[in-house]
This record gives structure tokens, C-alpha cells and sequence, in this order.
């Protein structure tokens, strides 16, 4: 019986300009005999190494704060850009003073009013098992317990990049679009995000070896850990809907149900209050930084304590607005591309939006368009509005308003919400236009997309209906018929 042959590795310094003009200082790009090998683990070590390295450095950028800025100057961690929620709130939710998240209460004397945790509660048992490991006696707590948290979302960031590598199993250097983010190196510690963006990578991978029980598990244990990831369920939904593959969505979905109610459900009966605690303060939350709505607030008299409703209706739309993008697109979109549209329509919209939110995308965004110009014009954005946040902050903080001002700080929201749309369009853009996919012009359907990957359509709102099923346009090298180098075909003008 005969095999389809596997599709060859995509070379990256031939099919992106911005890569084979980064490729002369090693060389130049590959030649047309420099086909890849059969080891497939070379380019995972390459993006693992890389990635360690990119995290090293962003763990060096904090190092001022290390040394005594996080505590002992209110404006240096600002002015410094190292900024990190991590040791502040080691004090500040009471893991220096022994209590337990969800079911002790925090005395105000330390918590600002923050009566229990803030956090999912997967979240939450990785801030107290690193919290367990800090000394008591350590001359400096807060710092130690930065960086035992900052070892284990280390981790949390190889398996990302990994995980992305893995996805599009023959563009395994795509990862390094991931492990070569300057946001993520900027924004890494600054939270616990990580530990939730490393669970959703790890379900699309399984999603894409049509694992959905394991692809529902893993995303119901990242929205125990952050609540975006429950947001894929839209695009899995309404792609299989396309396909006529419900009994994987619906494997998936039981799962994901399962896998988070498995998590909160111990501390949902014994702590009720402390457990219901994030949920009652995303809900009670003011707009904040980052968000357009701010800007609303500050330049206008609208009237928004009903902000909440105006974003969730604005989620809704969004989402209308994708679904019907979905169905009548001329090819069922990847679903990498439609992850990132749906997160990046929910970040886009929410009234805050924290430096290491960026870190939800970056994976999304490396699976939607996997090219080094756009990724590095959205980065630029990001990088400048990480830097635009802490001056404001630090123009707040300080006696003399040094730093960046109203007008500077709105500015800089700005240019991140126009980084984030200019990717937006360019995704939507392969989905309305599919010869100009990087991921498709070698002849794939979608990589990523498991039981969806070459599977015929059976609703769309096309009419006549078009199949999903592409012909491969290439054949083995080396064999007779075709001699067309595969990366060729695959060149972006």
C-alpha cells in the first residue's frame, strides 16, 4: 500500500525575505541542494537553546530591580523598566506570612483591600508551591521568590516555543519566531501568564495530532490558569461546524468542561468566597492602563460604569463577525489564524491590558502568519508600549513628574491597539485572499488543524460550496517527474 510521502521542511531564509536578508551575516541563504535532514529534534534543540538564552536576557534586564529596586525606591522599578508583580505580591498576599490562597483572608495591613487571591486557582497553586521554597529566613524574600518562580516559567516558555515548533511538524523553525520576541523576553516574570500560554501551545500541538481528549484536558487546565484560553472553544466550534466534525469538538469541549471543573471544584466547595474572588474583581474592576477605554475616560465625559456590558457586547459582535468571516471565506481558515483573531479581539476590547498580555498572542501570531516582518511590526509596537507604561508610571509615582506624560502614555495605547490591528489585518487578509498564505502555498490545508486538516466542507455560506482539499503540488526530490525544488513554490513576493 502506498504512503503519502511527508511534506519536506520549510527552509525560512527562502520562503521570507526578512530572514534570508538576516541569514548573510551566517552565510547566506540555503542553496538548493541544503535540503533538510531526516532529524527533525536539530531545529527543536536550536529553538529550545535560543529561547533559554532570549529568557536569560530578559531575567538580566530585571536585574537593577533584583538588587533592590522592586522595594527600597517607589519610582526605580519604573524608570528601570523591571517591574514585576512577582515579589510584591509574595508580601502582599500573605505567602510571606504563611497563609493559604482562597481559604485564609488577606489583613488589609498588607493586601491594599484585597480580602483573597486575585488569581485562578491553577495560578494560584504555582504561586504556593514556589512560595514553599522560598527560605523564610532569606535576607531578601521577595527577590528569592522572583526567581524560583522565574525557573519554573522558564520552563513554561521552552515548552511553548516547542510546542509551536511542533505544530506545523515540517516548519519546525517557526519557534524561533517565538524564542526571538523581544515582548516576551521584556514581559516573561512580570506575571504567572506563561504557565496559561504554555498549556494552550500544548493543546493546539494536540489538536493537531487529532488528539481532542488531550486537546480538551489541557485547555480546561489553562482557563484554570487564565480565562482566555476558553476562547479557542469559538473557532474550534464554528471550524468544525464547516467540517462536519462534531464529535471532535464535542470531546474536546466535554474535556476542556472536565478538566477545569476537576481543578476549581475542591476549592469552589471549601473556600467559596475566596474561590469567587477573580471572578467578582474582573467583573468590579475599573478601566484601567492599556485599554482604549481609558482613553475614553480621560478625554471624554462618557459615561462607562456600564463598560462591561459595551465590551462584552463588543466581544459578541467581534466574534458574529468571524463566524460569518469563517463560513464564507473561499478556503475554511487555519486554526491558528482564527486563535489569534478571537484573542486578539478579546485583548483589544477589554478595559485593561497588562504589558504580559502580549504574551497570549505571540504563539497565536507565529501559527496565524508565521513572517518575520509583520511579527517584528507588531513586536516594535509592544516593545514601545512596555516602555511607554513604566515612564508613565513613573511620571505618576514621582515628585517631579519625570517621565512620560498624559498625552505621551495615550500615544503609546495607541500604537499598541495599531500594531495589534495592522496583524489583525494582515491574518484576515490570508484568510480572505488563501493564495497569499505562507502556511498553504507548499499545498497544505492546515498543519494544525488535526481532524480539520484536509477535511471537505459540508456548510459554508459559498455558494457553490468549496472543498478545503488542495492538491499537493509537489513531489519527492530527487525522484522522477517534478524536479521543482518544494521551497521554491513557497516564496513570498
Amino acid at each position: 500500500m502506498d504512503h503519502p510521502l511527508p511534506r519536506p521542511a520549510a527552509r525560512p531564509t527562502v520562503q521570507d525575505e526578512v530572514a534570508a536578508a538576516a541569514s548573510e551575516l551566517i552565510g547566506g541563504p540555503a542553496g538548493r541542494r541544503a535540503l533538510p535532514g531526516r532529524d527533525r529534534r536539530n531545529p527543536l534543540r536550536i529553538v529550545a537553546l535560543v529561547m533559554i538564552g532570549m529568557f536569560a536576557l530578559g531575567m538580566a534586564q530585571k536585574a537593577s530591580c533584583y538588587e533592590g529596586g522592586w522595594f527600597e525606591s517607589p519610582t526605580a522599578q519604573y524608570t528601570h523598566a523591571c517591574y514585576s508583580d512577582i515579589p510584591h505580591l509574595y508580601t502582599g498576599r500573605g505567602f510571606a506570612e504563611g497563609l493559604t490562597p482562597y481559604f485564609d483572608a488577606i489583613p488589609d495591613r498588607i493586601s491594599g483591600g484585597m480580602e483573597y487571591l486575585e488569581y485562578p486557582v491553577l495560578t494560584g497553586l504555582l504561586m504556593q508551591m514556589t512560595a514553599w521554597v522560598t527560605p523564610d529566613s532569606a535576607a531578601q524574600p521577595g527577590q528569592i521568590y522572583w526567581m524560583a518562580n522565574s525557573g519554573l516559567l522558564m520552563i513554561c516558555a521552552v515548552v511553548m516555543a516547542l510546542c509551536v515548533s511542533r505544530t506545523h511538524a515540517h516548519r519546525p523553525w517557526d519557534g524561533l519566531l517565538v524564542a526571538l520576541a523581544p515582548a516576551l523576553a521584556l514581559t516573561a516574570t512580570i506575571n504567572w501568564d506563561l504557565l496559561a500560554v504554555a498549556l494552550t501551545s500544548a493543546a493546539l500541538l494536540m489538536w493537531s495530532k487529532s488528539r481532542p481528549l488531550a486537546t480538551g484536558i489541557l485547555i480546561g487546565l489553562a482557563t484554570a490558569a487564565k480565562l482566555y484560553p476558553a476562547l479557542l472553544l469559538g473557532p474550534l466550534f464554528i471550524l468544525c461546524l464547516r467540517a462536519g466534525r462534531w464529535r471532535a469538538f464535542g470531546t474536546t469541549a466535554a474535556a476542556a468542561s472536565a478538566a477545569w471543573l476537576a481543578v476549581n471544584l475542591p476549592v469552589m466547595i471549601g473556600a467559596p468566597d475566596g474561590w469567587a474572588k477573580f471572578y467578582t474583581f474582573s467583573e468590579e474592576r475599573s478601566v484601567d492602563f492599556g485599554s482604549f477605554w481609558l482613553i475614553i475616560a480621560q478625554r471624554t465625559d462618557f459615561d462607562l460604569s456600564s463598560v462591561n456590558a459595551y465590551a462584552t457586547g463588543l466581544v459578541l459582535l467581534g466574534c458574529g463577525a468571524l463566524a460569518l468571516l469563517t463560513l464564507k471565506a473561499p478556503r475554511r481558515p487555519r486554526l491558528g489564524q482564527l486563535a489569534f483573531l478571537v484573542v486578539a479581539l478579546f485583548i483589544l476590547t477589554n478595559k485593561v491590558y497588562s504589558p504580559q498580555y502580549v504574551l497570549w498572542l505571540i504563539p497565536l501570531a507565529v501559527l496565524a502568519r508565521p513572517r518575520w516582518r509583520d511579527i517584528l511590526i507588531w513586536q516594535a509596537c509592544e516593545v514601545l508600549y512596555f516602555l511607554g507604561i513604566w515612564m508613565y508610571l513613573a511620571y505618576l509615582n514621582s515628585e517631579d513628574h519625570d517621565g512620560l506624560s498624559l498625552d505621551g502614555y495615550q500615544w503609546a495605547v495607541i500604537l499598541h491597539l495599531a500594531g495589534t490591528l495592522y496583524f489583525c489585518a494582515m491574518v484576515i487578509r490570508d484568510i480572505v485572499r488563501p493564495e497569499n498564505d505562507m502556511i498553504r502555498r507548499d499545498g497544505s490545508d492546515d498543519p494544525g488543524g488535526g481532524v480539520l486538516d484536509g477535511a471537505a466542507d459540508v456548510l459554508t455560506l459559498r455558494r457553490p460550496a468549496v472543498s478545503s482539499v488542495q492538491p499537493t503540488p509537489y513531489v519527492k526530490w530527487g525522484t522522477r517527474g517534478d524536479r521543482t525544488d518544494p521551497a521554491d513554490v513557497s516564496r513570498e513576493t
